[in-house]
Order: C-alpha cells, then sequence, then structure tokens
C-alpha cells in the first residue's frame, strides 16, 4: 500500500504547503487570490479539452490549485486581512473600546487573562480579538460574553526579551491575536451584557456542571482532574499535578483529545446499538452519534484538540456507517484536509502537530511492532497490543516533543499501561455522574468511589514522575535536527517493513546527515563568546558564554532559573556556574562598570566605562556622565521605570548612547574593539 496513492492525502499536502506559503511569505489576499484563480482557469481548460486527462500537466495543475486554496484559506484565516479589522481603523481623538470576553485563560501568578473580541470602536463597528489581563489583586472574575467598555490604547504583544525565551507574541499570532491590553480599575467600566451567545450558554452550563460536582466528596485536586478529561478546562488543574503528568508523559489524558472522543464514540455506539436493529436505525444512530459528539465539543468550549478530534472520528462513524473497511490514513487525511481548510491556523499549534503525528505513527508502527511478536494468551495479547500503542505514539511524537519541550519521559510506557485501560472507566463514570449530579440524584457513595478511582490515577502518575533517573530533560535540537530525526524514522520504518539494500542506505544516509549537521553545531557553538545583560524585574543578570562553558552573575540567583535554563539549552551549554556579582568587568572592547544602590563612581583610571545602572540608584546622572564620560550606558531591570526615562533623557540630552532592557531586550556587549 502507498500512502500517496490516496487522492485525499495527495489534496492535504497541497493545502498544506499553501497554507506554509501564504504564512511565511505573507502573502497578500490579491496574490492568493490571482494564484488559485489563475491555477483554476487553467486546470478547468485542461479539463475541458483534454479528454484522457491522464497527462502530467493535469496533476500539476490540479496540485496548484490545492496550493493556492490553501493560500487563500490562511490569507482569509489571519483576521489582520480583514477589511473590518480593528487596526485598519483610524481615529484622531481617544479611543473607546467596546469589548466582549470570549474564552477565559489560565490565569499567571500575577494576572488574570482573557481573549476578548473587538466589536467597536468610538461606535464604529469593526471585528478582531486582543489579550486582555487584569492583577489577580483586582478579582474581575470575568465570564464569557461580559461586555466591557475600555478606554487607552492597544500595545503589541511584546516578544520576548531574552535569548531563546518563549515568544508567546509567535504563538498568539498564530491564533490571530496580535496586541493585548492591561486593564485597571481607572481604564474600563462592565458593561450590562445584551445576552448570551452560544459560547456564553456552554460556558453557563460548564459552571452549572461544576458547581454540581464540587457538592460533591471529589476533592479539589479531583476535581481539577474531572474538569480537565471531560470539560476541556485546565484553569483550576493544580500546577504541581499537571507538571507530574508532564513529567510521567501522560499529559495527553488532560486535553480532551482524539482518545477521549474515540472512547467516546465506542460508549455511544454500544449505548445505541439496539436501534440497528429497527429500519433506519442503523442511520439514526450515526446521525445521533455524530450530533452528540459535536454538542460535547461545543459544550467542552470547542478547543483545537476537540474540534480537530471529533471531525476525525465523524470520518470514522460515517466509514463504520457504511461498513467498509476504510484505510484509516484516507480517514485521516480527509479529516486533517476538511479541519485545515476551516481552520488553517491550527497546523501551527503545538498540539495539533503532535496529535496527528501521534495517530499517523501509531497506523504506520503498529502493526510491524505487532509482526515481531503475537502473543496467544489474552492478557500478554492485550498488554503488548496497549504496550505497542504507546511505543508508536511515543516514537513518533519524540522528535516534536524534543524540540519544543526539550525533554522526553522515559517511563512513559509505565503510566500509560497503568492508566490508559482504565480511561474508559474514568470517563464513563465520569459522564454518569455528572447527569446524576445535574439531576440531583448523585448517590454519595458513587461519587467517593470515583474520587478514589482519580486519586489513585493520580499517585501512579505522581510516583512515576519522581523517578528523575528516566526523565531526560535538557535536550536541544534546532529545526533542522528535528526533520532529519524524522527523517531517520521514516528509513528506519521503511526498512523494517520492506528490506532491502536502498531503505538501509537511506537509514544510514540520514543518521549521517543528522551526525554531521549536530557536529556543526557544536563546532559553531565551541567558537562563541557573548557577554549579556538580560532583562528580569528587579533583578540585575550578567550572562559571559566561552564556548559551552557559561558564567552567571547575578544579584538573586535564585529567580534566574527559568532564563538561564532557556539560555543552556538553546545555546548547548555543557557546563555553567553561579557567581556573585562584581563592581566591573573587562569585556574586550572596554570596562563595563557596575553602578548599584550606592550610586558609586568608577576607579578613576577606567576611562569612558560602558555603565550598567542597577538597583535604582539616586544619582545626579548629568554630574555622573560628566564626570565618567561613558561610551554606553544601559539601565537593566532592577530600576524603577520613572528613573529610567529621566536617565534616558538625560543621555539624550549628553548624546551618549542609552539602552533600556525592559523596551528593547537583552544587551549584547561587544567582545572586541
Amino acid at each position: 500500500m502507498k500512502i500517496l496513492d490516496f487522492i485525499s492525502v495527495k489534496l492535504t499536502i497541497g493545502l498544506v504547503l499553501g497554507i506554509l506559503l501564504g504564512y511565511y511569505l505573507n502573502s497578500t489576499p490579491t496574490f492568493a487570490f490571482a494564484f488559485f484563480g489563475i491555477s483554476g482557469v487553467v486546470l478547468g481548460l485542461i479539463f475541458i479539452f483534454d479528454t484522457s486527462r491522464t497527462r502530467i500537466g493535469y496533476g500539476i495543475w490540479f496540485y496548484f490549485c490545492t496550493v493556492g486554496a490553501g493560500m487563500v484559506a490562511i490569507v482569509l484565516a489571519q483576521p489582520k486581512n480583514s477589511a473590518s479589522h480593528y487596526s485598519l481603523a483610524t481615529f484622531t481623538s481617544g479611543m473607546i473600546w467596546e469589548l466582549e470576553v470570549r474564552e477565559v485563560l489560565k490565569p499567571s501568578d500575577y494576572s488574570e487573562r482573557y481573549i476578548v473580541d473587538v466589536i467597536g470602536v468610538n461606535n464604529y463597528v469593526v471585528s478582531g480579538q486582543v489579550l486582555a489581563s487584569i492583577p489577580r489583586e483586582n478579582h474581575a472574575n470575568f465570564e464569557v460574553d461580559d461586555h466591557l467598555w475600555y478606554w487607552g490604547e492597544l500595545q503589541p504583544i511584546q516578544p520576548p526579551l531574552n535569548p531563546h525565551q518563549f515568544a508567546y507574541d509567535t504563538y498568539m499570532a498564530t491564533m490571530g491575536i496580535y496586541d493585548q491590553i492591561r486593564l485597571l480599575p481607572v481604564n474600563y467600566v462592565k458593561k450590562v451584557s445584551a445576552g448570551k451567545s452560544l459560547y456564553g450558554m456552554a460556558a453557563s452550563f460548564r459552571h452549572l456542571i461544576l458547581s454540581k460536582l464540587s457538592k460533591t466528596a471529589l476533592g479539589p485536586q479531583e476535581l481539577g482532574i474531572v474538569q480537565a478529561i471531560l470539560l476541556g478546562q485546565r484553569t483550576d488543574l493544580d500546577t504541581a499535578l499537571y507538571d507530574d503528568y508532564k513529567n510521567a508523559g501522560a499529559v495527553h489524558i488532560l486535553a480532551v483529545s482524539g482518545l477521549h472522543i474515540g472512547i467516546l464514540l465506542l460508549i455511544l455506539q454500544f449505548l445505541f446499538r439496539p436501534l440497528e436493529q429497527h429500519n433506519y436505525g442503523k442511520t439514526i444512530a450515526m446521525v445521533l452519534i455524530v450530533i452528540l459528539l459535536w454538542t460535547y465539543a461545543f459544550i467542552t468550549g470547542l478547543s483545537a484538540s476537540v474540534v480537530r478530534a471529533v471531525t476525525m472520528f465523524s470520518f470514522v462513524a460515517y466509514a463504520l456507517y457504511l461498513n467498509r473497511p476504510t484505510n484509516i490514513f484516507n480517514v485521516l487525511a480527509l479529516s486533517m484536509f476538511f479541519i485545515l481548510l476551516a481552520k488553517p491556523l491550527f497546523l501551527f499549534q503545538v498540539g495539533f502537530q503532535m496529535s496527528y503525528t501521534a495517530v499517523f505513527a501509531i497506523v504506520w508502527i503498529y502493526p510491524l511492532l505487532q509482526k515481531f511478536w503475537s502473543p496467544k494468551s489474552w492478557l500478554p495479547k492485550k498488554g503488548w497490543q496497549l504496550l505497542s500503542v504507546s511505543i508508536a505514539a511515543q516514537v513518533g511524537v519524540l522528535p516534536l516533543s524534543l524540540y519544543y519541550f526539550h525533554q522526553f519521559p522515559g517511563l512513559f510506557f509505565v503510566s500509560n499501561l497503568a492508566v490508559v485501560p482504565f480511561l474508559g472507566i474514568i470517563l464513563g463514570a465520569g459522564l454518569l455522574i455528572i447527569i446524576l449530579s445535574l439531576l440531583n440524584s448523585l448517590p454519595s457513595l458513587l461519587a467517593s468511589y470515583y474520587n478514589t478511582l482519580i486519586k489513585t490515577m493520580n499517585d501512579v502518575i505522581h510516583w512515576v514522575a519522581q523517578q528523575d533517573a528516566f526523565l531526560f530533560e535538557g535536550v536541544s535540537i534546532d529545526w533542522t535536527e528535528m526533520m532529519l530525526m524524522y527523517l531517520i524514522l521514516c528509513c528506519a520504518v521503511i526498512s523494517l517493513s520492506r528490506p532491502g539494500f536502498k531503505p538501509v542506505f537511506m537509514l544510514f544516509l540520514s543518521i549521517l546527515l543528522f551526525q554531521l549537521w549536530n557536529f556543526g553545531q557544536v563546532y559553531q557553538t565551541n567558537q562563541k563568546e557573548n557577554f549579556l545583560v538580560l532583562q528580569q524585574i528587579a533583578n540585575t543578570v550578567l550572562l559571559h558564554q566561552r564556548g559551552a562553558n557559561l558564567t552567571v552573575m547575578s544579584s538573586h540567583t535564585g529567580n534566574t532559573t527559568s532564563m538561564v535554563s532557556d539560555y543552556i539549552i538553546g545555546e548547548r551549554i555543557k557546563h555553567y556556574e553561579y557567581l556573585n556579582l562584581s563592581p566591573g568587568y573587562h569585556t574586550g572592547s572596554g570596562y563595563l562598570y557596575v553602578v548599584d544602590s550606592m550610586g558609586i563612581y568608577p576607579p578613576a583610571n577606567k576611562t569612558s566605562p560602558i555603565l550598567l545602572v542597577t538597583q535604582s540608584p539616586k544619582i545626579n546622572m548629568e554630574r555622573f556622565l560628566d564626570l565618567t564620560q561613558p561610551k554606553q550606558v544601559i539601565a537593566d531591570g532592577s530600576n524603577y521605570s520613572s528613573y529610567v526615562q529621566r536617565w534616558e533623557k538625560t543621555c539624550l540630552k549628553k548624546k551618549i548612547p542609552f539602552y533600556a532592557t525592559s523596551k528593547k531586550g537583552a544587551f549584547t556587549l561587544p567582545l572586541h574593539p
């Protein structure tokens, strides 16, 4: 069987290529529509005049047309290309924005966060979405469909200020969100909502379920797990518990995805099987199953993972209804095609990539694993089948996991063997408990048993997560290495399924390419030397990299773990050490003097130093500049913002270069004159 023989696979590949071209080349709507239109016209002419339609030209232009469809889909999906987008609105007076809460996000340590629709500005109708945050101490607790009036400016979502940090602006851009606002009691008022939208009704229904469940015997952690695996909401999930699931390789259990929807499909098929005994009963059962699957998706908030899973299993339900041995590759490709045609930005989301990669790997690798060993006894057979599925999925997502998360749980098979077989019971019993709680008929003993079941699952996951020796962290690979790993994986599977000289040769060639690229990256790292001033609020952090060695100098070393870890992984650092801050450093091109809260002048023999101002010293900056005559002034994140603004004006007046890390990010000092 050749995967590319399926027309659905060819269509999906062309669509994906078009989406990538349209997104990364920043294609305009005019160009996308022109490309699609010309391709369609040529294809139509070939269709009319070349009745055989067997020539290669027909296939090429058909492929071009599919690529054009992908380009059109992505330009239409990006809100900034809409004529009504708020970014195209120009007003001379102050802007008053009318907003509507669309989604409640998981709060951070300092703020509550929401995705809000922009529905008007200065009484003009506009469209688009922005990220809204409000300090947690203000206790806003907005809900879906809440209306707000906000007066002020929108700010672009800030890119990372330090090297190798998570690019939150890029992540939000893949959802069509480019700007943010900070809500304070003085710049917004809450408006009386006109009514409930469908999203609001779904959110209200989830709140009703949670209010009912909170009155049962379920504990706080167990309730958070139920909320995650049944309602698709992780806002109340304990952070330490989430980390346990992530480190144990079982985090997929906490997101309503293909595994959950597949189990739900089996449950619904079992419940509606009696209908198949009647006329049209099979058709009615199929329609009811698809409707209930999409109803469940809507109740859970129509997240990307739920939408793609329900779409795929809707195709599976239809294939089962036809009773045809439909190839799973065909179903997978069709579901992916229609999802990306409607929501092309899903392609850039990590969950989407990992979900489809895992399913594809299971379909491709699982049969090979079953050929290696096929036990006769029931228990070993079922155990090996489950283990094979887990191995196939984890091997498939391994390159993605290392690229995005830089870690891999070595005991993933233990958590999956311990939990996945019982997930059907957990989901089925959980749905029953939700229904009974809504009817106020939930026996307390049943809720207590269910709480014990969830707690046992958490305990198993916690034990697996604590086995640090089997958690491989800090692995650094770039995009090229990830793609080469997938090339190695594909060549290995082909070599095992169809042994021969050519597949084995391609396998060794791909391994060689991976090694050569890796050696090249290591060589580049060994040639590097950097001296950086990082940005961190209320702290001073300096990094000095010499090849694969790193020295970290900070006033508060305990607060630097995350940013230093990101740098270590991104730069492939092998050895690092922490030192206390010194008054000054020789950087090769000059002397860096650290001006702390004491405001002491640099030594007289250090002429024209670079000044690093920290901890908001109370100095007369104009006099300080006159006496020291610095080449450059750098103000890091440990200073008050009002001080930084005042110093910047003084340096501008003196024509001395000024750099604020809070605005421009980390500063790299030149190491050579």
